[in-house]
């Protein structure tokens, strides 16, 4: 896992509808469309990075012990990203990475 693009978040969040739908594997029989579990976004293709920014790349670099998706119990999921955050990840895109 690890970063590899750049995107803009392009809708507010809705329920996603497969959440409703027996016959989908994300089907969630504990949601409802009163009280909807899973929401989702639309989101535009910005661009490709560079290189693969890796989850361990991120977790070792000190500006980044605050961010959210180094935090024990996050997921890969869409979260707010701080400016200190974002300016570190894409400085990363250019510094010598190892791969995993």
């Amino acid at each position: 896992p690890g970063v590899v693009g750049v995107m803009t978040i392009a809708s507010d969040a809705y329920p996603d509808p497969t959440q409703f739908d027996p016959k989908s594997g994300h089907y969630d029989p504990k949601s409802s469309k009163d009280d909807p579990r899973w929401l989702l976004v639309d989101v535009d293709f910005d661009r490709k990075l560079e290189r693969v920014i890796t989850l361990k790349e991120l977790k070792a670099h000190p500006g980044l012990k605050d961010f959210r998706l180094n935090m024990r119990g996050n997921r890969l999921s869409i979260f707010p990203v701080s400016k200190k955050h974002w300016n570190i990840v894409l400085g990363l895109e250019k510094a010598q990475g190892g791969s995993d």
